[in-house]
C-alpha cells in the first residue's frame, strides 16, 4: 500500500465513526492496519476479522493494534484457538469482512489484491461496494478502476460513502423486535412451507440458492412460498435476495 493510500484508508474510516459506522477489516499491514487505527482515533468502534484463531494475533508488528482493537471492538474468526494462519484462509475470511458491513470500500488494490476478493464477496451478499480511483498509471489503482468499469460507486470522499450508506443504517436501527419477528413466524404454520422459509429469513437480503441450503426446499417450493410471502407483506425482495419486513 501507498502512505497516500494508508492516509485515505484512516481519515475514511475515522469520517465513519464520526457518523456512527463501525469499521470492519483484517488486521492486515498497511491498509486494514491504518482502517482500524483511523476507526479508534476518531473515537468509534472497529472489528477485525482474523485468518488464524483467536488465541493469536497475526502478523506480530500489529500486535499492538490487536489489543487496542479488542478494548475499542472485537476480534472475530471462524478458526478454533490453535489454528495458525495459512495462505489459503485469507481470501476465505473475507466474505465474513462483506458479511459483517453494509458496505466495502476498496481504497487501493491491484489486480490480484485481495480486497477484490471482499468485493466480489460483497456483491453476491448483496452489499454496496466502492472504490476510490487513482491513477491509470497507478498500478495500485488498477483494481479499484476495474471494479468501478464493473459497477462499484466512484467515490471521492468519505461523506459519500456515509450519504449511501446512512438510510441502510437507520433500516438496520428499525428492525422488529424479537418478540415481534416471532409473532410474524406464529402467524403461519410452523411446519408449512411459508413458515420455514419465513424462519431462515432475516432483515437482510438473502439468495434462493442459500435459502435452498438453510431450509432443505427446492427452488420451485421456495418461489412459490415467497410470493405468498411477498402478497401478505411479509418479505420483500431486494438486491442480492430476499428479506423479511
Amino acid at each position: 500500500s501507498s502512505r497516500q493510500g494508508r492516509k485515505l484508508a484512516q481519515d475514511f474510516a475515522g469520517c465513519f465513526s464520526s457518523n456512527g459506522f463501525v469499521t470492519t477489516s483484517g488486521l492486515a499491514l498497511g491498509i486494514d492496519a491504518a482502517a482500524h487505527a483511523g476507526a479508534m482515533a476518531a473515537g468509534g468502534k472497529t472489528i477485525a476479522v482474523l485468518a488464524h484463531g483467536l488465541d493469536d494475533i497475526y502478523p506480530n508488528r500489529n500486535r499492538n493494534l490487536g489489543q487496542e482493537v479488542i478494548r475499542q471492538g472485537a476480534l472475530v474468526s471462524e478458526f478454533p484457538i490453535g489454528v495458525s494462519p495459512r495462505a489459503e484462509f485469507f481470501p476465505r475470511r473475507n466474505r465474513i469482512i462483506s458479511g459483517l458491513s453494509l458496505g466495502v470500500l476498496v481504497v487501493e488494490a491491484a489486480l490480484k489484491s485481495g480486497s477484490l476478493i471482499t468485493a466480489h464477496e460483497a456483491v453476491d451478499q448483496g452489499r454496496e461496494v466502492f472504490a476510490v480511483p487513482g491513477s491509470i498509471n497507478d498500478p495500485l489503482a488498477k483494481g479499484c478502476h476495474a471494479l468501478i468499469r464493473n459497477g462499484a460507486r466512484l467515490v471521492e470522499t468519505a461523506q459519500q460513502v456515509v450519504e449511501e450508506l446512512m438510510p441502510l443504517l437507520g433500516f438496520m436501527q428499525q428492525v422488529a423486535m424479537p418478540a415481534q419477528a416471532d409473532a410474524a413466524i406464529d402467524h403461519y404454520e410452523q411446519d408449512s412451507l411459508e413458515g420455514r422459509l419465513l424462519a431462515a429469513l432475516e432483515f437482510e437480503p438473502t439468495p434462493i440458492d442459500q435459502l435452498v441450503g438453510l431450509t432443505g426446499l427446492c427452488v420451485a417450493d421456495i418461489s412459490s412460498a415467497l410470493v405468498m410471502l411477498e402478497l401478505d407483506g411479509m418479505v420483500q425482495q431486494q438486491q442480492g435476495g430476499y428479506c423479511r419486513v
